[in-house]
């Protein structure tokens, strides 16, 4: 299941040249991993840390296609593409609104670690796999 949300860029988003800067990129795909965990999988971020589970980034992947520019209004496209053992896998794609063009293609990985131990639990926590098995498991 996707999370699709809308976006604007403003002139604080972009370089001098009126482009958006790199890592605005970064902030706009982790707003909407932790949208997509809270509004498509029902889980909470900031009650699972305060269990004990945090879900950091382990590896990211960006394919820059076309710059978004000072205005454009953009879509971002979240969605889990992989759910393995130990990792949860996003696939995320930004586009522009108006011409369809695709901005950026990404996939970003997150591993749950336990806090108490300071290690990366060797399976996911029962609370990922059964929302997502919620998602994938009842359209079957």
């Amino acid at each position: 299941m996707k999370y699709t949300n809308e976006l604007r860029v403003y002139y604080a988003d972009t370089d001098s040249y009126g482009v958006v800067w790199h890592g605005t990129y970064l902030r706009w795909l982790e707003a909407a991993r932790v949208e997509y965990t809270d509004r498509i999988l029902g889980i909470d971020l900031k009650k699972m840390m305060e269990n004990g589970i945090l879900l950091p980034l382990v590896e990211l992947n960006i394919k820059y296609k076309h710059s978004a520019k000072l205005d454009d209004r953009l879509i971002l496209e979240t969605e889990i593409s992989e759910m393995r053992p130990s990792a949860i896998v996003f696939k995320q794609t930004l586009k522009n609104k108006d011409t369809g063009v695709v901005n950026i293609v990404g996939t970003v990985t997150c591993v749950a670690v336990d806090t108490a131990k300071n290690k990366m639990f060797r399976r996911l926590p029962e609370i990922f796999t059964q929302a997502y098995c919620g998602l994938t498991c009842g359209a079957k």
